[in-house]
């Protein structure tokens, strides 16, 4: 991806009506398949200075494919009056130097931390050892487990790397799941057992954390059951996914 940032000056009795223009312009941008995101900003110690910031998926499907295509005319006419108060208009490469802040909380410390996790896999795994379906496949689980799969869900949700300084990361769990030849219905089982665990153990219910947790859930466990079949060529290589509110992980297996 490419970001492109476009410094305007705009007098301030133009401001209304520039803001107003880049409202009618973003239909374009929202239509682009080329276009990412999006984002007007205007400048609280000097109200002249807008910021338009916009996500490419690249820098050539930029310059080629959306102003080459039918909707860069229509974009264009909505903001050409104020092309010429354009002090910068360059591409910049995102580095990987970034994060969150602590406004918003991880789903990790939402939920109750490593305490909760543990609690929720430990009554998981009750109930998987006696289930007919995927019991089998944990017929010779190692008595730890429920406690290195809390200690996954730990890091994935944003809590203490230790799945990755103890465990072995991602080829670790990977490697758990090789040829296991897991069936849609096996992975269907673990997670309707999954969301019954976490109604037991009080995890919250507020619709976004439980959209959010059930979301990897259903990533996961449909990454796991795709990596197990024989003859699988997953990704090898990769971090242990950071799931946040409504985040997925930048690869697929």
């Amino acid at each position: 991806m490419i970001v492109e940032y476009i410094r305007y000056r705009i007098p301030g009795e133009r401001s209304a009506e520039f803001e107003e223009a880049y409202r009618r312009a973003s239909r374009f941008l929202a239509s682009a398949p080329q276009c990412v995101n999006y984002e007007l900003s205007r400048c609280v110690d000097e109200p002249a200075c807008h910021i338009l910031r916009i996500t490419w998926t690249s820098a050539e499907d930029h310059l080629e494919g959306f102003r080459g295509g039918e909707l860069f005319p229509g974009f264009l006419a909505e903001i050409k009056p104020y092309v010429g108060m354009i002090e910068e208009m360059r591409h910049y490469e995102p580095t990987e130097v970034r994060g969150d802040g602590g406004s918003v909380p991880t789903l990790y410390t939402w939920m109750g931390g490593t305490e909760a996790l543990e609690r929720l896999t430990e009554r998981f795994y009750e109930t998987v050892k006696a289930d007919e379906l995927i019991g089998p496949l944990f017929a010779h689980m190692d008595p730890a487990h429920p406690r290195y799969v809390a200690m996954w869900l730990a890091e994935v949700f944003g809590g203490p790397a230790r799945y990755t300084g103890e465990r072995g990361g991602y080829p670790h769990m990977l490697g758990m799941h090789r040829n296991r030849a897991i069936t849609e219905a096996q992975r269907r089982r673990w997670v309707n057992l999954l969301a019954d665990a976490a109604d037991a153990v009080g995890l919250p219910d507020d619709p976004e954390f439980r959209a959010a947790f059930m979301g990897y859930i259903e990533w996961g466990t449909r990454l796991a059951l795709a990596n197990s079949q024989p003859g699988a060529t997953p990704v090898e290589q990769a971090p242990v996914p950071h799931w946040g509110w409504g985040v997925a992980p930048p690869y697929q297996g």
